[in-house]
């Protein structure tokens, strides 16, 4: 369920049911014009080095943009479309290369390279590496799925979570705070009556802090309003200043402040 390692797993596959020295597996951007991830088994911490940043569809591994179709060569470089390696690569002749489509889409392609003890891939081994790239287009997209219903719960949770200090704490301290306040008007004792008034207070201030939190913890929802804004800029200002900002608000001001003046507060 994790998707690096189920990549990675993939490219192992591969290589073991074709004997192949080098494996790689390019994952393409939203657009598919360029190779957003390249993740490479067979090489050493210092042929990797070596060769350093990764590929981005040039050549040969771009052919798959295009027209996402397999492709065999029995000289890797012998191909119109190769443009070499860089230096420090080591040498490659035979090539396989394999689409890998998620929901009928090119997600990224499956190369392997260099079949030992052979000077070419076979068919037996595309279609077993064709197979596999399906295997794998159904796995990238249950692993998509299953992180969505990850982050669903994790919505769900913060949405209970907000629920619960609403209608349990807030409504709780509201409660006392009401039960101060009427003892503070009865009480002879004027000493008595300062000090149940500062308890009113202390907990009007702790009442606004855990409705912030409340909002605080809706912030992904779509409907976003000054509080989510306010605190959004706040946070990006964090690091700079070096230490957290507290933000507190009074009423309910997602609800009555216009678009027009949330626009020029932020600003």
């Amino acid at each position: 369920l994790e998707l690096p390692v189920l990549l990675a797993h993939v490219v192992d596959e591969a290589r073991f049911l074709t004997d192949a020295r080098y494996g790689a597996l390019g994952i393409l951007d939203g657009g598919r014009t360029v190779i957003v991830d390249f993740l490479a088994v067979g090489l050493t911490s210092a042929e990797e080095d070596e060769i350093g940043p990764r590929p981005t569809g040039r050549g040969v591994l771009g052919l798959f943009m295009d027209d996402p179709r397999s492709v065999r060569l029995t000289h890797l470089g012998s191909h119109p479309d190769s443009v070499g390696f860089p230096a420090g690569h080591p040498p490659m002749e035979s090539f396989l290369g394999v689409p890998i489509k998620v929901r009928n889409e090119i997600y990224g392609s499956l190369y392997l390279t260099d079949k030992v003890g052979a000077a070419e891939f076979t068919d037996e081994d595309q279609s077993l590496v064709e197979a596999l790239a399906v295997a794998a287009g159904m796995a990238i997209e249950n692993t998509r799925l299953h992180q969505r219903v990850q982050e669903l719960a994790v919505s769900e949770d913060r949405d209970r979570m907000a629920r619960d200090l609403h209608d349990t704490v807030v409504q709780h301290l509201y409660a006392v705070g009401l039960t101060l306040e009427s003892m503070a008007k009865e009480s002879a004792a004027a000493g008595m009556a300062d000090r149940l008034g500062v308890l009113v207070t202390d907990i009007g201030t702790a009442i606004r802090q855990v409705r912030s939190s409340i909002y605080e913890l809706g912030l992904e929802n779509a409907d976003r309003g000054v509080r989510a804004s306010v605190l959004t800029l706040v946070r990006s200002f964090g690091p700079m200043v070096g230490f957290d900002i507290r933000v507190s608000f009074e009423g309910p001001v997602d609800s009555v402040v216009p678009e027009v003046v949330t626009e020029h507060l932020i600003a």
